[in-house]
């Protein structure tokens, strides 16, 4: 992985040992407030510093609003600033895009059994995917995010924490507008180098609107011996066969991003990287906004892969795999017979993915995750093999429930897979519904428990009044 999330370090760095004082050892704390005794009056200086930064830095990066651990309007603005102008998509694009949606769905009616889920097909601009696609990079990149911004009031000498209010409001600000500052430069790249809305394979876009980029198609169609034309046509399936999937499939979008989910929260913190970051810190470099980005991209936060983040990401690598192997199945017998590319654009795009194109470089750098299916090839295998052996629906069937899908071992191994498909197997299907039941019936028994609960005491109140009542007649 070439560029890594927030900072994160790949831990080769030959200038980390000179950046390292030999004879700190390891009692040296963090923020450069020595090994020894702490200096109440080293912490006042840097409110002082950090009040002077945030009333003086102006610009941009003290401009947006934040809410949460990302500036998101810092990297909506940053995005766009290194867009630059756009230039409106002429009424001919955008009707040329729909036309080439509406066929590409005909034609994959014969292809696939579930039904299209394309409910608009809309040309956008680089701003335009930046706009509605930003909700769920929110969702994607906050774990990580919350994850670094912990990590300040952890590193903190006890003696300091009583007093660190103010300070990790500040840092947590900083490393906000940091990250805003490093999102906004990502996306604003990523932008005009995306082809479709599900060009990565997660559905960043909304719900069954099927969206190309005229722009990024019209460079990689200059590099290609396929006509525009077919590149449009063929790239329009692609996105709708996926917007199938997503619209029908009510689980999997949900997968995929709990999936990415869980791999950001997974995510430990080698704390040795703040104790090198210490000694050589100095609360003077503050007063500058960007040396905070600056700090970050030296790698003092060095990620720990996790028992928990490796079995997330074979869980999001296998997905991803048995999507893009569908999508190429059923896009190559849709198109096929009729464009006669097709072929050698699947194959293109394949590799794109599988060296880590400019979306999964970015991707990594944003989120932490090589966003690689490692096993497309496999995976299509199986689609196409499967298909042969027992048609379309029964392939299709399979996306009924993520239990039936086939896992990593069978994307080595498809003959059983394909022998318990033919031959009725839904053990999987039957264990998951099962397990449902007995949630639901737990669910029941703890319901019907309180309300015998409630209705016990309000009989015991009722009792009560009844008492009162009689005590009172008998009074009388």
């Amino acid at each position: 992985m070439a560029d890594l999330p927030f900072g994160f370090s790949s831990g080769d760095d030959p200038e980390r040992d000179k950046r390292k004082d030999p004879d700190s050892g390891s009692g040296q704390d963090p923020f450069g407030f020595g090994g020894g005794e702490f200096d109440l009056s080293q912490l006042g200086q840097i409110f002082t510093r950090l009040g002077e930064m945030f009333s003086g830095a102006g610009g941009a990066m003290a401009t947006g609003k934040q809410s949460g651990p990302v500036n998101y309007d810092l990297a909506r603005q940053l995005a766009s600033s290194s867009i630059g102008f756009v230039a409106p998509i002429p009424e001919s694009t955008s009707s040329a895009i729909a036309d080439a949606v509406r066929l590409a769905e005909t034609w994959l009616d014969g292809a696939t059994a579930i039904p299209a889920g394309t409910t608009k097909a809309v040309a956008w601009t680089p701003t335009d995917w930046i706009d509605n696609t930003l909700g769920t990079w929110k969702r994607l990149c906050d774990p990580v995010a919350e994850q670094i911004s912990t990590v300040w009031a952890s590193a903190l000498p006890e003696e300091a924490k009583s007093m660190a209010g103010p300070l990790l409001s500040m840092m947590t600000q900083m490393g906000g507008m940091a990250f805003g500052s490093q999102l906004g430069q990502a996306l604003g790249k990523l932008s005009r180098e995306v082809l479709t809305s599900t060009d990565i394979g997660l559905p960043l876009g909304p719900k069954g609107v099927a969206a190309l980029l005229p722009e990024a198609i019209e460079s990689l169609a200059e590099g290609l011996e396929q006509p525009r034309s077919e590149v449009i046509t063929f790239l329009a399936a692609r996105e709708a066969a996926h917007h199938r999937l997503f619209s029908h499939v009510p689980w999997l979008a949900s997968q995929l991003l709990n999936a990415v989910e869980s791999f950001a929260r997974g995510m430990k913190i080698d704390m040795s990287g703040i104790e090198e970051f210490a000694a050589g810190f100095n609360p003077a470099s503050l007063t500058d906004p960007s040396q905070m980005e600056q700090l970050l991209n030296q790698g003092i936060f060095e990620p720990k892969a996790t028992p928990e983040q490796t079995a997330a990401l074979e869980r999001l690598e296998t997905l991803l795999a048995l999507i893009e192997g569908w999508v190429q199945t059923v896009v190559a017998e849709a198109l096929g017979e009729r464009i006669p590319g097709t072929s050698a654009l699947s194959e293109m795009l394949r590799r794109r993915r599988a060296t880590g194109g400019p979306a999964e470089q970015t991707f990594a750098t944003l989120v932490g995750l090589e966003l690689r299916p490692r096993k497309m090839r496999e995976a299509a295998e199986l689609w196409e093999k499967l298909t042969q052996a027992a048609g379309m629906d029964a392939r299709d069937r399979v996306w009924q429930h993520p239990d039936l899908l086939p896992d990593s071992d069978d994307l080595d191994e498809p003959a059983a897979f394909i022998d318990r498909i033919i031959g009725g197997d839904t053990s999987g299907l039957d264990t998951a519904l099962e397990e449902a039941l007995a949630d639901l019936e737990k669910e029941v028994e703890v319901g019907d428990a309180a309300e015998d609960s409630a209705d016990s005491g309000d009989a015991a109140d009722s009792g009560d009044e009844d008492s009162g009542d009689g005590s009172g007649e008998s009074k009388s």
